[in-house]
């Protein structure tokens, strides 16, 4: 009787934690710093510091899913200027939200992200992305069903072109499963209505797929204009060793 039972529940740990995996990622494949600054728990946003007067940003456009949560999750990385969410790459112009639930016009969510590449790189901010979604579900993220949910990594840029093709072959060695990411020029974008910008910033407890919790030990690595400032705001190096 009792080899039933643990018979039974280990079964039931491997189905627990295979669907903890779906949705979940992966873990980065970039080596954990060696040093570096872990911001203060108040720090929300460390970008809002940071002067990008004389930065030339770059923009990519990820799709992950709800955009409410990859726009939280992206505005919170060390070098992202700006993240709008907003609908790409679909027929027609100008979509509401109502005509994008709909899934006739293929649209997707998507979040505009706006980043300095002399603080963080576009294969970083890529690597992110996988960490944060399931780049083998089809149409789905979390809870999110339907074509406007699907994956994908639009450049506006063709020399990132080969970066962004090169980042999703490269992932599919961490999955059995094809890689369904898309990989693709941006089409067009369309800003979403502004109920949707920020939205977890307006409304803490909303909806979301994405752990954001996953940013609050990143160590960061600030370039050396940003280092007073991001100093200023971290966390005492002693705190950062017993915590």
């Amino acid at each position: 009787m009792k080899r039933k039972i643990m018979l039974i529940l280990m079964i039931c740990t491997v189905f627990l934690l295979a669907s903890c995996g779906d949705n979940a990622g992966r873990p980065s494949t970039e080596p954990e710093p060696e040093d570096g600054y872990v911001l203060k728990d108040d720090v929300t946003n460390i970008n809002e510091a940071l002067n990008y007067d004389d930065s030339e940003m770059h923009k990519i456009y990820f799709a992950g899913g709800c955009f409410w949560g990859v726009e939280a999750y992206f505005a919170k990385l060390y070098g992202v200027q700006d993240t709008v969410s907003g609908y790409a790459n679909g027929t027609g112009e100008n979509p509401s939200y109502e005509d994008v639930i709909k899934g006739d016009r293929d649209f997707v969510e998507t979040v505009e992200v706006t980043y300095d590449p002399d603080r963080i790189s576009l294969e970083s901010l890529i690597d992110h992305l996988f960490q944060v979604i399931d780049p083998t579900s089809v149409d789905k993220q979390g809870n999110d069903v339907g074509v406007q949910y699907r994956s994908g990594i639009y450049y506006s840029d063709e020399s990132d072109a080969e970066i962004v093709k090169e980042a999703v072959k490269d992932e599919q060695q961490f999955y059995k499963k094809d890689i369904v990411t898309e990989a693709a020029p941006l089409d067009n974008f369309y800003k979403a209505e502004e109920f949707h910008q920020d939205y977890l910033v307006k409304n803490p407890n909303g909806y979301c797929h994405i752990n954001l919790q996953a940013l609050n030990d990143v160590k960061i690595q600030p370039i050396i204009r940003d280092e007073e400032i991001v100093k200023q705001l971290s966390k005492p190096k002693e705190e950062k060793e017993t915590n």
